[in-house]
């Protein structure tokens, strides 16, 4: 069984990395051309007026996206150790402590996607839209609410392999 957990976890994260990076490279593609249409435009004193229309609706949406994905993806990695609190305990029971705390963020994604699927499902009731692209408002919250949902998985599965197994998690240590 923990073997079967830990593959799952494996799958879980690399699509959230995945959905990370195209997140934050098409951020990067929106920042860069906005940025490049403006100092174009300053450059022909006019002449040349291509503008990036809600590039900055377009960043904040897809960072959402980009950090909850890269949350989702290292959830793992998540608790800095402070040798202060934890220097006399065995390397079982300091696993044993980080799949309870892992149990906070299976929460806080739980959380989370209830209140973006509320959100969503108010959103698509009421035909809300973005400020300035228009964009539905409902499926930008279904996505963030899946993220959020996997975000409380993976938390989930890192809990039970610390907490039952004491699977030892990666975790930053705090000098």
């Amino acid at each position: 069984m923990q073997s079967t957990l830990e593959r799952a976890s494996q799958w879980l994260a690399l699509l959230c990395k995945l959905v990370a990076g195209i997140a934050l490279v098409a951020l990067l593609g929106v920042t860069i051309a906005d940025v490049g249409t403006r100092y174009l435009y300053r450059l022909t004193e006019g002449a040349i007026a291509l503008r990036v229309s809600g590039s900055v609706e377009l960043v904040s949406y897809l960072m959402l996206f980009s950090l909850l994905a890269a949350m989702a993806a290292n959830v793992e990695r998540s608790q800095v150790v402070v040798e202060a609190f934890s220097h006399g305990l065995s390397p079982g029971i300091k696993n044993r402590l980080h799949g309870v705390y892992l149990l906070g963020f299976t929460a806080l994604g739980l959380i989370l996607f209830l209140g973006l699927l509320d959100s969503a499902s108010a959103a698509a009731r009421h035909g809300e839209v973005t400020q300035d692209l228009r964009i539905p408002m409902g499926p930008i919250y279904h996505a963030a609410a899946v993220l959020s949902l996997l975000l409380g998985l993976r938390s989930l599965v890192h809990a039970v392999l610390s907490a039952v197994f004491g699977a030892e998690g990666e975790v930053s240590r705090g000098d």
